[in-house]
């Protein structure tokens, strides 16, 4: 076994994503191939924490994998002045830069584990201050001691009180928070309301709910949009979130090294090669040009799984004007959720100071959570500002025809939960979305998927070796 070290601190995993009330399917597909069992495997183990922040720092260095914080960071921090469009900026007598890598072939989190790496020699001004992380890999640096309590900042937890509390947990180890985020990401089934008002003779979020309340339903209308030359999701992976972030057990026993294709992971693969083979999907795949067509006026396609940054951040401009007003949303046939961004400042930060400042503006007060919520439509992670919005009569997107979205999601979001997630869930995740293809398309049996699923994990992940 080749044992991963990453920045020699051992781990801790907490197991996958779950949301409270929906049972685990107990469908399976075929197959014999088993996973192999690691032939070494260690346990993860937590760090005794130590940490370590001051002030008197000039260059705030902040790592982020795109621009969405960056943009926020501009409107709603106060005095913010820009010198380099999307790099660097001057505020409270600070510079402030942002080094930006991209996601892709986990080239962010390497670059991130390099540089925290040579932290603790690292020059003044190139210290990492602060980094974002997303909730599939959270626990790799909660579990560390490359991030900090909040609390050695200054943050209380009257500060975080009105956050919801699964974005809290997961950015918790050991009973200290070590991360927060603006916003929470429950999420929702957005459909074409014109395509609704067609095949299911309305386009009324409350009916159309109950035609998609449960899979069977959803089947069914799938195989209605089929009849009338529309498909009902665009790809193979549009509803994969919905059932990995119910999974009964976590994807990797952290005690073991054992892989789990959970019961929900394989009812979304039958899922999926039954939509294939009825042409009930596009046979895109997520991000890809054909998927972001299908968004748009020229797509066939009925709807798409999105989470709150989903709607606001890629549907609404995928739509295009042509659309704009004319998608809804709706529960759909299960509860999820998606994605979300987590600040967390570096261990040895020399800017303690501002650091905990711009965590506190822009996660903790209520009157910018709200504020963006009505400029931006992203649901924010303020329990009574979104509360407020959810109750307000007058309140509507303009994107989703004057339907108060932030309503669905105010009755989602306290019912996330992360019992179950892992430090490798965002490795499992994304390789099993990609080694299935081929068995979507007939190129390759289940075993085979399945098998070459564990290869490129491994190659990801070789302690599972």
């Amino acid at each position: 076994m080749k044992k991963r070290i990453l920045r020699g601190a051992a781990l801790v995993a907490l197991g996958g994503l779950a949301v409270a009330g929906l049972a685990s399917c107990g469908e399976e597909a075929t197959g014999g191939y088993e996973f192999p069992t690691p032939t070494n495997w260690v346990a993860p183990t937590t760090p005794t924490y130590s940490g370590n922040a001051t002030d008197g720092g000039s260059v705030v260095n902040i790592r982020v994998w795109n621009d969405e914080f960056i943009g926020l960071f501009k409107k709603y921090y106060p005095n913010v002045v820009e010198v380099k469009a999307n790099e660097e900026y001057t505020v409270d007598g600070l510079t402030v830069k942002f080094n930006m890598v991209s996601n892709q072939e986990n080239a962010y989190q390497n670059a991130l584990d390099a540089a925290l790496d040579k932290q603790a020699t690292a020059a003044a001004d190139d210290k990492i201050d602060m980094f974002l992380m997303e909730a599939d890999y959270a626990l790799k640096y909660v579990n560390s001691n490359a991030s900090l309590d909040v609390k050695d900042l200054g943050l209380t937890d009257d500060d975080t009180k009105d956050m919801y509390q699964y974005t809290k947990d997961v950015a918790t180890s050991n009973g200290r928070l070590k991360g927060v985020s603006w916003q929470a990401t429950p999420g929702l089934f957005a459909y074409r309301a014109d395509i609704a008002k067609e095949v299911l003779g309305t386009d009324d979020p409350t009916e159309v709910q109950k035609k998609l309340s449960n899979w069977d339903k959803f089947d069914a209308v799938a195989a209605d949009m089929k009849a009338k030359g529309y498909t009902m999701l665009s790809g193979f992976d549009d509803s994969y979130r919905t059932f990995s972030n119910n999974v009964s057990k976590p994807l990797v026993d952290a005690k073991t090294g054992t892989l789990n294709l959970d019961a929900q992971i394989d009812r979304w693969i039958k899922q999926t090669k039954e939509y294939t083979e009825k042409g009930y999907n596009k046979k895109t795949s997520l991000w890809d040009a054909a998927w972001q067509k299908e968004q748009s006026a020229e797509g066939k396609t009925f709807g798409f799984f999105y989470s709150t940054w989903g709607i606001n951040f890629t549907l609404k401009g995928n739509a295009g004007k042509e659309l704009f007003g004319k998608y809804r949303v709706c529960e759909g046939p299960a509860s999820y959720f998606w994605g979300g961004t987590w600040l967390a400042a570096a261990n040895g930060t020399d800017n303690k100071s501002f650091v905990a400042k711009l965590m506190k503006t822009l996660t903790c007060d209520a009157t910018v959570a709200e504020t963006i919520t009505r400029e931006t439509e992203d649901y924010t992670n303020n329990k009574t500002a979104m509360n407020k919005l959810a109750n307000d009569s007058t309140y509507g997107s303009e994107f989703l025809g004057g339907q108060n979205h932030v309503a669905l999601f105010a009755a989602a979001a306290p019912k996330i939960k992360m019992d179950k997630i892992t430090i490798w869930d965002q490795g499992f995740n994304e390789n099993i979305q990609g080694a299935f293809k081929d068995y979507f398309n007939g190129n390759a049996t289940y075993d085979e998927a399945k098998k070459a699923f564990y290869n490129k994990f491994v190659k990801v992940y070789p302690e599972f070796e």
